[in-house]
């Protein structure tokens, strides 16, 4: 296996999960008498250029299709993300009725939305077709194709270059990623600008958050390998904030290399700095990781064989990706936790992949209150905890297992 970045052939064991279902590949009714592939879910370290990456089965056109189920807008503190920085960035960067936005992986047009109330030409790139429909049930401009160097191209032609493209969450999921960061370079104006948020790799590692790790990431992002990839396609970040979403993320700002206004940050070296004295230039980081994670699995398996014993209903809120992962790896299935809640309509009504737990709405919570309620996206489980503060106030028990088990 070659690194996807720097084609250095030597790669390191990060973190090994066995094997998964796609962690967006949810079932219907009629697919629970089907089988589902599995496949491997490993992660590598490039003691080259310090990429850390999975070992590739699917691509993404496998794994972006037609029923992709994640919908950005259902989530009350991503929206105020989005909002924040949409104004934010308007009047940092002076942009106007003049400016064009683009974002990449537009999803379901959450964040686009704030650019057109400020009456700021915009469109999206979304290759999901369902969720592309819902933006344009907004009123978004969806181009419904995989973005990468030819596409961008083809965009700039037709369209123009942008003053701003975004990219959120987004970087991670590219199986060839210099063909894709290249794609900024052909479409952004020489004086334009493109940020990009992704889960920094740092906190991944400091609190264990092994449950981000799915087969829809190809690669876990240092500052440190950013700033390589973007050299090597023509850009050069010009500031970096550390921000909350994803238990912990960057938003990296690039502009052309060659044409760029914007002066470098000292933040840039702050953050290099931090991630080189946590020790993510050294292999030793990466070998104790495994034990962590395994620590986190059996403490979490005994707190469920307890509970049932004892006669207790457990149930989860979120049929989230990373709740996937985390399931998946410790092998709960139903008998364990009988079901899962979302408030997602496109989730409910069908059941987990690989675990197949089923998914419920709201109201079955409401009438079938569990004693425990596992929080699997414990990136928004305050928004969780307010929304279901009735489930406490019954004397229900909120429960996350990351970075370690609490019970609230």
């Amino acid at each position: 296996m070659q690194c996807r970045f720097c084609n250095y052939e030597s790669l390191k064991v990060f973190l090994d999960l066995n094997t998964s279902a796609l962690s967006n590949a949810y079932l219907s009714c009629e697919e629970l008498s089907k089988g589902e592939t599995w496949y491997p879910l490993k992660l590598f370290v490039c003691e080259n250029c310090w990429l850390v990456q999975s070992q590739d089965f699917v691509t993404g056109k496998e794994i972006f299709v037609k029923d992709y189920a994640y919908f950005s807008s259902f989530s009350k503190s991503w929206l105020k993300h989005c909002q924040e920085y949409a104004e934010n960035i308007i009047e940092r960067f002076k942009l106007d009725s003049q400016s064009l936005v683009v974002e990449v992986a537009a999803n379901d047009g959450g964040l686009l939305k704030f650019f057109q109330e400020k009456e700021i030409q915009c469109f999206g790139v979304e290759p999901a077709m369902d969720v592309a429909q819902s933006a344009r049930l907004k009123g978004v401009k969806i181009i419904t194709e995989f973005f990468n160097e030819l596409t961008a191209s083809h965009i700039a032609k037709e369209k123009g270059k942008a003053d701003l493209i975004i990219a959120n969450n987004v970087l991670a999921h590219n199986d060839d990623i210099i063909d894709f960061v290249m794609g900024f370079s052909k479409l952004l104006k020489p004086e334009g600008f493109a940020t990009f948020e992704f889960p920094h790799l740092l906190e991944m590692i400091r609190f264990t958050q092994f449950d981000t790790v799915y087969h829809e990431h190809f690669s876990y992002l240092s500052l440190i390998t950013v700033s390589s990839v973007f050299a090597k396609c023509g850009l050069n970040i010009f500031d970096v904030e550390k921000i909350n979403t994803h238990g912990g993320s960057l938003r990296v700002y690039a502009q052309k290399s060659d044409t760029g206004l914007n002066k470098e940050s000292k933040s840039i070296s702050l953050i290099i700095s931090e991630e080189k004295n946590f020790g993510l230039t050294k292999i030793a980081t990466y070998k104790k990781y495994q034990e962590q994670v395994d620590n986190i699995k059996f403490e979490f398996l005994s707190f469920l064989l307890e509970k049932k014993k004892l006669g207790k209903k457990v149930a989860a809120y979120g049929a989230a990706a990373k709740g996937n992962t985390f399931l998946n790896y410790l092998g709960i299935k139903s008998d364990l936790i009988d079901f899962v809640i979302d408030r997602n309509p496109a989730k409910q009504g069908k059941f987990l992949p690989g675990s197949r737990i089923p998914i419920m709405n709201e109201d079955y919570l409401k009438k079938e209150p569990p004693h425990y309620l596992v929080v699997l996206p414990w990136n928004i489980k305050s928004e969780v905890f307010s929304q279901l503060d009735y489930f406490s106030k019954n004397g229900g028990k909120f429960v996350t297992a990351i970075p370690k088990l609490e019970i609230i």
